[in-house]
């Protein structure tokens, strides 16, 4: 992987399209650090039981459940583009836009033969694979640069970011949009999950002693990439830096993480290493933060094995769900809003602590001016990225 040496380009963030079970970028944001969760009791599927669950309800998004996937890229897209005041066409921008279910719910619909999820006859399968999500915003900005869709489970989201970074820095774009979407409530996902016993009953507890499982969540976030002098050039306003990233994997288990923690650990000190950081230097880590009984302790240990006590660790899960694929961008879009506007997000739902760490319990006031975000994935997948203030 490519390291952040001497002479590298420093790229920042510009523009932020976000949507979750809280609403965009801006009620998101508001409600997180006011400690509210969009998680409901919720039952989408009359075969199915009622399950915790972070949906989406803007109408207008997800006005047909076959069409949730384009349209929310859609949005996130436009959204993203509007905030950092950019207009189409933009035939050099480079796309990088992954997501690990992608219209999963349209092929266990084309599969079905009850008529009530019919799929609609606009849709062909051919824009129902999983790299369409690139596809679509290609297509929205006009471009005629590379374009990427990245797919590593939970770790998608920062693959695609770190893979935006790594166009800039070969000189292949100077501006890349990025970013990763996630519609994964369907009937095959909750069933499957479920049958793990994965899945929480009331709601979403990081790190908490009475933690019962995950719950999943809709949403997705796209961010705008470039250059710093391209940015500056047009007088844009930055979030902040993309400092560098480590990706690894466990090669070890289909679900679970390496009992070691060796890998993880291997990628958070590179990415440490490639952003010419240390461990002392992170004031802020967005922990993975499943609600899991192994996830939280192996993240647990390899912060407390790795880091001072004295850095602030949140998960945002408790809020938003687990977007699987896309809560890598989401918890990047929360860490480059703490280094903007200077408070660090609450671990929503934690009330008693398994674990000695630094967890953010409310939202307070702070100025990190260096961030992590995790993002540990089925099959060992590990990526880290390190987010600095612009």
């Amino acid at each position: 992987m490519n390291s952040r040496v001497q002479g590298s380009k420093q790229v920042v963030v510009t523009g932020i399209g976000l949507q979750s079970c809280l609403g965009c970028l801006e009620d998101t944001w508001q409600n997180l650090l006011l400690g509210r969760s969009g998680i409901k009791l919720q039952q989408p599927f009359p075969e199915l039981p009622p399950y915790a669950l972070g949906l989406i309800e803007n109408e207008q998004i997800l006005q047909n459940h076959q069409l949730s996937f384009p349209l929310l890229t859609k949005a996130l897209v436009t959204d993203a583009l509007k905030d950092a005041k950019l207009n189409t066409p933009l035939s050099d921008c480079g796309v990088v836009i992954g997501s690990s279910r992608g219209y999963q719910a349209t092929w266990e619909n084309l599969l079905s033969q009850d008529k009530l999820f019919s799929v609609p006859q606009a849709i062909s399968w051919l824009d129902t694979l999983p790299h369409h999500g690139a596809v679509i915003t290609a297509s929205l900005i006009q471009t005629q640069a590379p374009v990427l869709s990245p797919m590593a489970a939970c770790a998608t989201g920062i693959h695609a970011i770190a893979r935006g970074y790594e166009l800039i820095q070969t000189g292949e774009c100077e501006r890349v949009i990025v970013g990763a979407i996630e519609t994964p409530v369907t009937r095959l996902t909750l069933a499957a999950f479920d049958k793990m016993g994965a899945l929480a009953k009331t709601g979403c507890y990081p790190f908490d002693l009475k933690r019962e499982g995950l719950v999943l969540g809709e949403g997705g976030s796209v961010l705008i990439l470039e250059t710093v002098e391209l940015a500056q050039s047009r007088e844009a306003k930055i979030y902040g830096e993309v400092a560098g990233f480590s990706l690894t994997c466990d090669a070890n288990h289909i679900s679970a993480p390496e009992s070691n923690g060796r890998s993880a650990a291997i990628a958070i000190k590179q990415c440490l290493q490639r952003s010419n950081l240390t461990a002392e230097d992170i004031d802020y880590i967005h922990v993975h933060g499943t609600s899991t009984k192994l996830n939280d302790r192996h993240e647990a240990t390899l912060i407390n094995y790795l880091f001072p006590h004295s850095v602030a660790v949140s998960s945002t899960k408790g809020a938003t769900g687990h977007t699987l694929g896309a809560s890598g961008a989401i918890g990047v879009a929360f860490c480059l809003m703490a280094l903007k506007y200077g408070y660090l997000p609450p671990c929503v739902g934690l009330k008693q602590p398994e674990f000695d760490l630094n967890l953010v319990t409310k939202s307070y006031p702070a100025s990190p001016k260096h961030t992590l975000c995790f993002s540990f994935g089925f099959g060992g997948q590990n990526a880290v990225i390190a987010l600095s203030r612009g």
